[in-house]
């Protein structure tokens, strides 16, 4: 493995581990935010992208606190991933401890969550459109505690609050970041 792992290097990690087309998705949307927040913030969209693309590669075999990320992160670090890149997965993991200090892992923080939650969104709109997920319609879904139970809504709110985004907008620049892909996670645009 190069120092710099790419798209693809992630990609082919998915693809081996990973067998629910959900995940797959949910990972595809993180990347694609992550991408776009890095372009906004003038970061790496590359290596951005490619922290969103792997940062579940091992959940789908493991998916407990004391299994994931830690037991992936251990693997990725075995194939030569840099530890840099290592540190900000563990750091989407509140059970680690792992400080949310740098740009980067403050915006997986923050997209991780909000990603599941929109398509959530968007799959119950009567034609699964991501565009037409507003901000207004993301809140009222919040309140009802039985829609995407999975999602942890004080995620949501914190994660752009520690980014400085302000939350409506936080939720529109992730929706607008899904619509190019919105093929590949099963969505009209």
């Amino acid at each position: 493995m190069t120092l710099n792992p790419t798209r693809d290097d992630a990609w082919a990690l998915v693809q081996e581990s990973t067998k629910s087309e959900t995940l797959r998705r949910h990972m595809l949307s993180v990347e694609a935010a992550m991408r776009a927040y890095a372009e906004r913030f003038g970061e790496d969209p590359e290596r951005w992208g490619v922290l969103g693309l792997i940062h579940d590669w091992d959940y789908e075999s493991g998916p407990t606190p004391e299994q994931h990320p830690s037991r992936g992160i251990e693997q990725l670090r075995e194939r030569g991933w840099p530890e840099a890149l290592l540190q900000d997965i563990a750091s989407h993991a509140e059970y680690l401890d792992v400080a949310r200090d740098t740009p980067a892992r403050k915006a997986l923080y923050a997209v991780d969550e909000m990603c599941g939650f929109i398509i959530a969104c968007a799959l119950v709109k009567p034609d699964r459109s991501i565009s037409a997920v507003e901000p207004r319609s993301v809140r009222k879904k919040m309140k009802d505690k039985a829609f995407a139970r999975g999602v942890h809504r004080e995620q949501l709110l914190a994660g752009a609050e520690s980014l400085g985004v302000d939350f409506d907008q936080h939720i529109e620049f992730v929706r607008d970041a899904l619509v190019p892909i919105a093929g590949q996670l099963g969505l009209q645009k």
